[in-house]
C-alpha cells in the first residue's frame, strides 16, 4: 500500500509491504466552520465589559512554530479594540517565543499578516533576558514567575492561540501563550524540571489532574490573564489567508473558555484502538512543527501511547533547520545513553532545553526507536538514541525488519494531531 504522511511543506509518500495489519490514524477534527470570521465576530463581544476603562493592550500570539490562524483571528480583534477606544498604536502584539528563537521579519509577516506587521508594534519575546520581565512572586508550589515587562504593563491582557494536544500540558492555548510563552528561563526551567517532566500526568490528552496544567493556570492569573481566543482547528485550509481552517470558536473569560475549547477537542480528537500496535509510524505533522528536530520528538511521545513495550516506533521529520537551539543539540551529543541522561539530569540544576529530550528518553527506554530527519547532520545522527538512515524505504525496512506475519503496525500521518489511546491502556 501507499500512504502520504506529512513532512516538511511537500509531504512524504511511503510504499508499504503486504503481510502486516496496517492501520492509519488520521488527524479527526471536526468540519471547518462555513463563517470562521463571523464566529470569531460574535465571540468578540465578550471582550466589552472586561475592556472598560483601559486605553492600552498586549496580545500574545503563538511563534512560527505553531499554525495558529492569527492572519483570521487577529484583525477582527483589533478592530473591536478600536471601537472599545484601544487604538492600534496602544496594542504591543508579543510573539510568545518561550526558548524559541525569535521570529524573523518574514516570519512575522507570516505570523500576522502583512498588513499588521506594517502597522503594529510587534516585538519577540527573550526569555533569557531576565530584566526585560517583572517579578510576580512565587506559586505555591514554589515557582518564581517572571513574566514579560511589555505584556504585564499593559492594561489589558490577550492571548490568541489554538487548542491540541500537548506532549506536557496536555493541550496546548490558554494559559501557555503566558507561560512558558512569555516567562523567563528562570521560570520555564522550573516548569520544565523533572519534578512536572516525570510525572505520569503530564502528558498529551491529560488535563483536569495535570500538575503542570493546574501550575500554569495559576501563574496566568498571577499576570491578569483577561481574555482569551482560542480556536480549535480543522483540515484544510482558509481560502482567503491560507491559515488552517477553524473548526470552532472559544473565547472570553480565560479558564472557562479554554476549558470549552478542551472538552470539545478531546470529543472530536480521541481514537481507541483495540490493542497496542507492535510498531508506528508516525511524523511530526509536518511544516512547521518539523522544522527541528527539538519539535519532532512530539510525534515520538505521541506515539508512544499506542505502542506495545519493546515495539518500535519510526520518526519522519525533515528537520531542516537541524537539531534546534545550542543547548539541546550539545545535550545529545553529550549524552550516549539515555538512561545516564535520565540519572544525570535528576541530580543537576535545570539546563535550558532538556526537557524535550527527557520526554525522548522516557520513550526511547520503553520502545526502540528509529528515525529518518534528513535535516540534521550525519554527527549528530549517529549521537540520537536509535538508529536513522539515509532514506526512507531504508528506514521503513528496519522497522519492519523482524515483525512477524500479520504483526500490527499504526500509520500516523499527522504525528502529534492525532490523540490516541490503546484499549488495553
Amino acid at each position: 500500500m501507499q500512504l502520504d504522511f506529512a513532512f516538511g511543506k511537500t509531504g512524504l509518500t511511503l510504499t508499504l509491504p503486504d503481510g502486516f495489519r496496517y492501520r492509519t490514524l488520521e488527524a479527526r477534527s471536526a468540519e471547518p466552520l462555513a463563517d470562521a470570521r463571523g464566529a470569531v465576530k460574535a465571540a468578540l463581544p465578550a471582550l466589552d465589559a472586561i475592556a472598560q476603562g483601559k486605553s492600552t493592550a498586549s496580545i500574545s500570539v503563538c511563534d512560527i512554530t505553531r499554525p495558529a490562524p492569527n492572519r483570521v483571528v487577529l484583525p477582527l480583534l483589533l478592530r473591536r479594540l478600536e471601537t472599545l477606544g484601544i487604538r492600534r498604536e496602544c496594542v504591543t502584539i508579543l510573539i510568545a517565543t518561550g526558548l524559541h528563537r525569535p521570529a524573523t521579519p518574514e516570519e512575522i509577516e507570516e505570523i500576522v499578516g502583512a498588513d499588521i506587521a506594517q502597522t503594529c508594534r510587534i516585538v519577540n519575546h527573550n526569555a533569557r533576558a531576565l530584566d526585560e520581565h517583572r517579578s510576580l512572586g512565587n506559586t505555591g508550589s514554589g515557582t518564581p514567575v517572571y513574566i514579560d515587562e511589555r505584556f504585564v504593563a499593559a492594561d489589558l491582557h490577550i492571548t490568541l492561540g489554538f487548542i491540541e494536544p500537548h506532549l506536557m500540558l496536555g493541550f496546548s492555548g490558554g494559559r501557555k501563550l503566558i507561560a512558558p510563552g512569555l516567562a523567563a528561563q528562570e521560570t520555564i526551567k522550573v516548569l520544565h524540571s523533572p519534578k512536572f517532566m516525570r510525572d505520569a500526568r503530564s502528558v498529551e490528552g491529560s488535563i483536569n489532574d495535570n500538575p503542570l496544567h493546574h501550575e500554569l493556570l495559576e501563574i496566568a492569573r498571577m499576570a491578569g490573564h483577561h481574555f482569551l481566543i482560542d480556536v480549535a482547528l480543522a483540515r484544510g485550509t482558509d481560502p482567503v489567508t491560507g491559515s488552517r481552517a477553524i473548526a470552532a470558536v472559544f473565547a472570553g473569560a480565560p479558564e472557562e473558555a479554554h476549558r470549552r475549547g478542551v472538552e470539545f477537542v478531546s470529543r472530536v480528537m480521541l481514537e481507541t484502538m483495540p490493542e497496542f500496535a507492535d510498531a508506528v509510524i508516525t511524523t511530526s505533522a509536518g511544516y512547521p512543527l518539523d522544522l527541528t528536530f527539538y519539535q519532532a520528538v512530539k510525534g515520538v511521545t505521541a506515539a508512544s501511547h499506542i505502542v506495545k513495550p519493546g515495539g518500535k516506533i519510526l520518526l519522519l521529520a525533515e528537520c531542516r533547520e537541524g537539531a534546534g537551539a545550542e543547548e539541546f543539540s550539545r545535550m545529545v551529543t553529550e549524552n550516549p545513553s539515555d538512561s545516564a541522561f535520565l540519572e544525570k539530569i535528576s541530580r543537576e540544576p535545570v539546563e535550558v532545553d532538556q526537557w524535550q529530550l527527557e520526554k525522548l528518553a522516557l520513550v526511547t527506554r520503553k520502545a526502540e526507536v528509529l528515525f529518518y530527519v534528513p535535516g540534521i547532520s550525519r554527527e549528530y545522527r549517529r549521537a540520537l538514541w536509535g538508529r536513522s538512515f539515509d532514506s526512507p524505504a531504508a528506514a521503513v525496512a528496519a522497522l519492519l525488519e523482524g515483525l512477524a506475519p500479520g504483526a500490527s503496525v499504526a500509520l500516523i500521518p499527522e504525528g502529534p494531531y492525532v490523540l490516541a489511546r490503546a484499549a488495553a491502556a
